[in-house]
Parts: structure tokens; C-alpha cells; sequence
């Protein structure tokens, strides 16, 4: 599956406002779908990086051999959802903004998931 029908694809889970697929080191979104007045996402993702750089600073300097599975950000009317892609991927990560009284937040994750699974950069 390729970018856009990756995007595409993740656009279609119940209550997503927006997706991004952004590398963590530039902070540049390769894709975007999605988003609006009150979610500029180009915004959102380069923001997001530094969650992603701080989480892996953390995990380096805890010295732990783990990777980080998700991050899921709470808002009051909306979860953000940042999935690492795994390391043959490089530095890239997916973002998903989803309503939180239309979304369902362990569907998405699950969606998420398969999306990397199939994704070909």
C-alpha cells in the first residue's frame, strides 16, 4: 500500500479528522488527509515530533531495549494518536486526530497497526 492510500485508508476510521505520515528527524509530513479550521495538521505532525524525539531520548537514556508502540495524546474532544513505524522504516511515524465521541479509540489502534503493516515506502 502507498502513501496516499495508506492516508486514505486510515481517513476511513470511525471519527478520524486528519492523518499524517511525518519523519520524526525533519519534522516534514510526506503525506496529509484531512484536517480543517482548528486542526492545520501540517502544524499538529511537526509539532508531534518533538513527543516522539523526547520519548526516544527517554527510552535511550533509561537505557531501555524497547521501542515505543503508541502515544496517545488526550484532549477534551479529541485523541491523537502517533504510531512509530517500525525501524525498517526509518524515522517515520503515523498521526491520526480522531473525535472522541465518534471515534473508538482501540479500533483505531488496531487500524493504525494493519496500516504499517501493508505501508511500502
Amino acid at each position: 500500500m502507498n502513501i496516499e492510500t495508506a492516508l486514505k485508508e486510515a481517513m476511513t476510521i470511525d471519527g478520524a479528522l486528519g492523518v499524517a505520515l511525518v519523519d520524526y528527524e525533519s519534522g516534514m509530513s510526506l503525506g496529509v488527509l484531512g484536517g480543517g479550521p482548528g486542526l492545520d495538521l501540517e502544524v499538529a505532525a511537526a509539532g508531534n515530533t518533538e513527543v516522539v524525539r523526547a520519548k526516544t531520548r527517554t527510552l535511550e537514556l533509561l537505557g531501555m531495549e524497547d521501542s515505543v508502540e503508541d502515544i496517545l495524546i488526550t484532549l477534551g474532544a479529541q485523541y491523537h494518536l502517533i504510531r512509530p513505524l517500525g525501524s525498517s522504516s526509518g524515522s517515520l511515524f503515523l498521526y491520526l486526530a480522531l473525535d472522541r465521541g465518534r471515534g473508538n479509540l482501540a479500533l483505531a489502534r488496531h487500524a493504525l497497526k494493519r496500516i504499517e503493516g501493508v505501508l511500502e515506502i
